[in-house]
């Protein structure tokens, strides 16, 4: 990939949390340990895994609202520090939020709400400008104008999270964290929101960072998906690949959870369950924080933790064993 064409480069990235554990004692839990990605211009990556892997803290401290304990975050080849670039950046990249219900203040109008961005930024000149703006997100939406004045409460959650995204878009970014969208939605929301969100980036030419717990969604709607598991990312390749030749025990067991439609298929496919249970961030095990549940865990697992290496084009994965 041609280095003009990355948009979003993670390098080292790591958030611990303090947590206190006794008197005067604090241990460090390990959100994110160590993850290095990139994101091309116009591109979707998936990021999958389990509740509690680490995923929506890598949104959101990509974004600096969490402060990252260390790392770096370059955007468009600037790297993302304090002061105007940080500014810049929170402009140009934006956050679509899990929770449709509570992520949006029960005290505002639609219209204030969408308009924030507009207002923080200072994005339109006049009252009859930030009006129309206001206006035009929320048709992109697919909500029309005369709902500008109701609030939050009034709307189903597929349309509240519709006006989520319309206060994403408000600030004319480039780039959206989408965390976990439409994992609160019913199912038939959840397709439109998905195809809205596929509609968007193909007008608007935005690049996602889309993070799901549902692998056929992600499947959908991503160009490459990487796997994360306890902090650490595991897998990373196409789509299509990632789905025929997963390499990581992690993954392959998190693929033959996918519900498969034809009865006939769902009989010959095998399940994968993993055995134990996920060891604690604030105490993980020496090596391989995989290597509990593994099966194919030797010595050498214990001993040293797996480097993310590529082992085909475009295919990386952190395993000794693969």
């Amino acid at each position: 990939m041609a280095e003009k064409d990355i948009l979003v480069d993670v390098r080292g990235l790591k958030e611990y949390f303090p947590v206190t554990t006794g008197f005067l004692k604090t241990t460090w839990l390990k959100a994110v340990d160590d993850v290095s990605f990139t994101i091309a211009r116009g591109e979707t990556l998936g990021l999958v895994g389990e509740s509690g892997c680490g995923k929506t803290t890598v949104g959101r401290t990509m974004l600096h609202l969490y402060k990252p304990t260390a790392g770096e975050v370059w955007f468009d080849g600037v790297k993302i520090e304090k002061g105007k670039s940080l500014r810049e950046y929170r402009r140009r990249a934006q956050l679509v939020f899990q929770d449709p219900y509570s992520s949006l203040n029960p005290r505002m109008t639609v219209a204030d709400i969408v308009a924030e961005p507009i207002d923080v930024h200072k994005l339109c000149a006049s009252k009859a400008e930030r009006s129309e703006r206001i206006h035009e997100l929320l048709e992109s939406v697919g909500l029309s104008s005369e709902q500008a004045t109701r609030y939050a409460h009034e709307f189903s959650g597929g349309q509240r999270q519709r006006i989520g995204i319309a206060r994403a878009l408000a600030s004319n970014p480039e780039f959206i964290v989408c965390d976990e969208p439409v994992s609160a939605l019913d199912v038939s929301i959840q397709a439109q929101v998905i195809n809205m969100l596929e509609e968007l980036q193909e007008k608007l030419g935005l690049t996602y960072l889309f993070i799901a717990h549902d692998l056929s969604v992600v499947k959908h709607i991503s160009d490459r998906i990487a796997v994360m598991y306890l902090g650490r990312m595991v897998e990373l390749a196409e789509s299509n690949e990632l789905h025929r030749h997963p390499l990581h025990p992690y993954t392959t067991s998190l693929l033959s959870a996918v519900p498969i439609p034809d009865p006939d298929k769902a009989r010959q496919n095998k399940r994968i369950v993993l055995q134990g249970d996920v060891p604690s961030p604030m105490n993980l095990p020496s090596g391989c924080p995989f290597r509990t549940r593994c099966t194919r865990a030797t010595p050498e697992c214990a001993e040293t933790c797996p480097a993310l290496r590529e082992v085909s084009p475009g295919h990386m994965v952190a395993c000794h064993n693969v």
